[in-house]
């Protein structure tokens, strides 16, 4: 094969953890008798709660096929390379096993929200029910410190007041305010999807609606940016490079020798996996070795029924951009190079234009 494909996960195999059925016919025709891969694949997901194990695990159970995590990224992957954070101490957000997140990706001393609660249990004073009846004075001191986010925690009130208090320390939650610790600490974050698809009829809010809280936060009591050492998860550029370095590893280990000169990004949201294959194809193609091409499907985030009209530029404006605040406006970055009703067809197209025949 000369060609690879990113599968999103959410939206496009499932919603939420009912299977789209389209999902099992379409991996049918990936895989050979023996259940081996016949092209790379790589799932490239913004979800950030889980081990990549564990979703490989998940992904081989509703598809019939072996997964290996190999074959899964995750939003928060590209922190591998970060290894200039990994002996520090980092205050971590997010949701699901993090110390384990943070300790497989190289992260030697992680602290979730909850421990800085326990430790300065007088900074989360929203909920009255769990303000602490005795006052607790203790030396807690992170140093050095940078912020990771994960993805989007439960009591967003506790995490967005206690990551304003970090910033706005330099590390000494529970101290005055600083005025002049501008730029803050620095501030990694994962999966910047506004909205993503479970089981409801309309999306739901995703990680980037958090970021918008603490960006706006941030921005309301400093008057000052928040500011991000890295962003990744789709639309990054670091996401995609990062995604086609698997697909090549893959590649390489099956023995393929065709250079793989096209990448196949099936998703379901026009703010992420379309603008980012765009963004790809613009900007980072003509560096990398392979050309990308989006295909939206019509089982999750996007909907041709209610979405502006894809051949109308004048008909998209900022107004209604649901990309983060540091990616540029841009309507030609949200026009997929397909649309297909589903996986199945998504997988079906590809081997029509690559004229592969399994």
């Amino acid at each position: 094969p000369s060609f690879g494909f990113l599968f999103d996960i959410d939206g496009v195999l499932v919603r939420g953890k009912t299977p789209i059925p389209a999902a099992r016919a379409a991996f049918r025709k990936l895989v050979n008798s023996q259940g081996q891969f016949l092209v790379p694949v790589v799932f490239v997901t913004n979800a950030g709660n889980c081990l990549r194990q564990k979703k490989a695990d998940q992904l081989s159970h509703l598809l019939g096929v072996p997964i290996s995590q190999d074959q899964v990224m995750m939003s928060h992957s590209p922190l591998r390379m970060f290894k200039r954070y990994h002996e520090k101490c980092v205050l971590v957000s997010g949701q699901g096993p993090l110390l384990d997140i943070a300790q497989d990706l190289g992260f030697c001393q992680p602290i979730t929200i909850d421990t800085l609660r326990e430790k300065r249990p007088l900074l989360d004073a929203v909920d009255h029910d769990r303000r602490p009846n005795v006052l607790v004075s203790a030396d807690f001191r992170f140093e050095p410190l940078s912020v990771v986010l994960f993805g989007e925690p439960v009591r967003w009130e506790t995490s967005l007041q206690l990551i304003i208090d970090v910033l706005l320390t330099s590390g000494y939650p529970g101290n005055p305010y600083e005025q002049e610790n501008y730029p803050h600490i620095p501030v990694l974050a994962c999966n910047m999807d506004l909205m993503w698809v479970a089981e409801a009829q309309s999306p739901r809010f995703g990680h980037g609606t958090f970021m918008v809280c603490l960006e706006n936060i941030y921005k309301k009591i400093t008057g000052k940016e928040l500011k991000y050492e890295a962003l990744m998860g789709k639309p990054s550029r670091l996401t995609y490079q990062y995604a086609e370095h698997l697909i090549r590893a893959q590649a390489l280990q099956r023995s393929w020798e065709q250079p793989i000169q096209t990448l196949y990004a099936v998703g379901d949201n026009l703010m992420t996996d379309v603008y980012g294959a765009n963004l790809w194809e613009n900007e980072l193609a003509s560096a990398a070795a392979a050309r990308c091409r989006s295909v939206l499907v019509c089982t999750g985030v996007y909907n041709p029924h209610t979405e502006v009209p894809l051949d109308s530029r004048d008909s998209v404006t900022e107004s209604v951009f649901h990309g983060h605040r540091d990616f540029r406006f841009d309507p030609g970055l949200v026009e997929p190079d397909h649309i297909v009703p589903d996986v199945d067809a998504a997988v079906d197209l590809v081997f029509q234009l690559e004229n592969f025949a399994p």
